[in-house]
């Protein structure tokens, strides 16, 4: 897959089927459409493209105090699309000079010209263009002039996933890893630079790999106990991961500690992946570090109990 951050680098290939969005979390729904990307691509012996858009559009039109967390970094996005083997995604640079560029602007210059469209695949909701007052439309409506096909993914096709990404977002925030996984297709998850923490885990008994969120923007889930599987490289391991701010011991920042199971080596520096498999339970402060002891006993059992 050709991977291109702006249109001047682009470079216009044969019969290109493309589609439009975000794609935040590369969800379900997301998954329906570029797979028909994919075939509608192969039926006319073309390119399959995502045009997408970096950073997200809502922070750079709404860049103040922003709540706005995502499911994907850009590179876990690059990624997750090899993976579904498309042949190029274009990454537009998006600024508030671009948020204002006319729809009808949007087609001439991005679509026709600067990507060579051959057919666009399309969902029946889809928005773009200065004030999202583009659509499919006006696609339609200037495909003879521009010379291109457009294609309407049905209504039912995107609807019966009962899926989006803010959907998802508020799940994880909740704490539901578990429908966050139905609604994805896959486990949640984010990586992370293993850092010194306060090592009260080793003092009760779990040590705990403190994590560093490789990017600010990431989606961490809601405080509470998680059972996760861990990446070290290509090294899998099971463990349980505490977020929040270990109330019973003290006053701390938000963390994001993970016990792995039957491990015992210094990875301080080292890129660790965590993705969340079952909640377990709350964030609680205990009225005794027994309590908490005996508590993260019962957690470790939970999670053994789920060990592939």
């Amino acid at each position: 897959m050709k991977v291109y951050h702006s249109l001047a680098d682009y470079e216009i290939g044969r019969r290109t089927v493309a589609t439009i969005g975000t794609f935040d979390g590369l969800h379900i729904g997301h998954r329906t459409i570029l797979q028909r990307l994919k075939t509608a691509a192969a039926e006319v012996g073309g390119e399959s493209l995502l045009i997408s858009f970096h950073p997200h559009p809502r922070l750079v039109l709404f860049p103040e105090n922003n709540p706005l967390r995502l499911l994907h970094t850009q590179p876990e996005k690059i990624a997750m699309l090899r993976e579904i083997g498309l042949d190029k995604v274009l990454f537009i640079p998006f600024t508030r000079e671009f948020s204002r560029l006319p729809s009808r602007a949007f087609i001439q210059d991005i679509l026709v010209q600067g990507v060579g469209l051959h057919r666009i695949v399309i969902g029946y909701d889809h928005r773009f263009g200065k004030n999202r007052t583009g659509g499919i439309e006006e696609l339609r409506a200037y495909a003879a002039e521009g010379g291109y096909q457009v294609e309407e993914i049905p209504a039912q096709s995107i609807d019966d996933a009962k899926v989006s990404s803010t959907k998802i977002r508020k799940a994880l925030l909740a704490g539901e890893v578990a429908t966050a996984h139905r609604y994805l297709g896959y486990a949640y998850g984010f990586s992370g630079t293993v850092v010194h923490g306060e090592k009260k885990g080793r003092q009760l008994g779990y040590p705990t790999a403190n994590l560093l969120p490789e990017d600010p923007l990431k989606l961490i889930p809601g405080n509470g106990i998680y059972f996760v599987e861990a990446f070290l490289g290509e090294e899998k391991l099971y463990g349980m991961m505490s977020i929040g701010h270990k109330p019973t011991v003290g006053t701390f920042d938000r963390g994001y500690e993970v016990h792995l199971f039957d491990f015992n080596r210094d990875i301080y520096g080292q890129p660790l992946r965590v993705q969340f498999l079952e909640y377990i339970r709350g964030e609680v402060k205990f009225d005794s570090l027994e309590d908490l002891m005996e508590a993260m006993a019962g957690d470790e059992a939970f999670c053994r109990a789920r060990m592939g």
